[in-house]
């Protein structure tokens, strides 16, 4: 069994005001933390990875397939492996949650 405190993981900072960090994994899957400033976005991109969360503060609108999707602090989500989005924090508060990855994911490059 592997256990990892928040405070454990360096935190990387993915683009600018949108903070990743990478928790427990396992063979099949991920966990990551993040942490997206108030006008910070992920830009679009997929990947193979299914992707589910949990917001635990604020509210993150996602972009995926022309349609704007926004999810608060107690929702959840599920994104489909290869599915393009992307998301933007329009409120005034930082939105925090966490992300499970399956396969696992590193932290993604989209700086490069």
């Amino acid at each position: 069994m592997e256990v990892v405190p928040t405070d454990a993981e360096e935190s990387t900072e993915a683009v600018d005001g949108v903070h990743l960090s990478l928790l427990a994994g396992a063979d099949e899957m991920n966990v990551q933390h993040f942490e997206i400033e108030p006008g910070a976005a992920v830009p679009e991109h997929s990947h193979p990875h299914e992707q589910t969360g949990y917001i635990t503060q604020g509210t993150l609108t996602f972009l995926v397939d022309g349609d704007e999707l926004a999810v608060s602090e107690g929702d959840s989500y599920a994104i489909p492996g290869e599915e393009p989005h992307a998301a933007e924090n329009r409120g005034d508060v930082p939105v925090e949650g966490v992300d499970v990855f399956s396969p696992p994911r590193e932290n993604p490059d989209w700086k490069d």
